[in-house]
This record gives structure tokens, C-alpha cells and sequence, in this order.
């Protein structure tokens, strides 16, 4: 596996991370997060399990929804 790959699946595991424990403790489902985001509820899925490399604008979104500020979702 190349560096780049490797730190791409990195960052998507971090990210998932971080948007599941949020949404857990404001206590959403993942279809109630969707909902709030104007996502659909796979596609909150799919961030979670670190399958979807989402765009900025979605992270913004994202973020709105879980009543946080974007950079929360940057790596330590």
C-alpha cells in the first residue's frame, strides 16, 4: 500500500471517528443526523465507516448538523 493511500484512510478513519461520537452524544441515530444534514441516511453510513471522502462543502454541513465548528473534524 502507497503512503498517500494509507494516510487517505487515516484521515476518513479520523473523520469517522469524530462525526460518531458526536452524533452519540447528542444522542441522533444516524437517520436523525441524515435528517438534520439534508444527507441521506447511507451516506452518514458511508462517512462513518469511512468509506466516503466527503467534499467541503458537505463537511460544513456535516458540522452544522452536529452543532460543532468544522475544525473539530481535523486531525490532532
Amino acid at each position: 500500500m502507497n503512503a498517500s493511500k494509507s494516510k487517505k484512510n487515516w484521515l476518513l478513519e479520523e473523520l469517522a471517528k469524530k462525526v460518531r461520537v458526536r452524533r452519540v452524544e447528542l444522542n441522533l441515530t444516524q437517520r436523525e443526523l441524515a435528517e438534520k444534514a439534508n444527507f441521506h441516511v447511507n451516506y452518514i453510513g458511508g462517512i462513518e465507516r469511512a468509506e466516503r471522502n466527503i467534499s467541503y462543502k458537505k463537511l460544513i454541513e456535516l458540522a452544522q448538523a452536529l452543532k460543532i465548528s468544522p475544525k473539530n473534524f481535523m486531525p490532532e
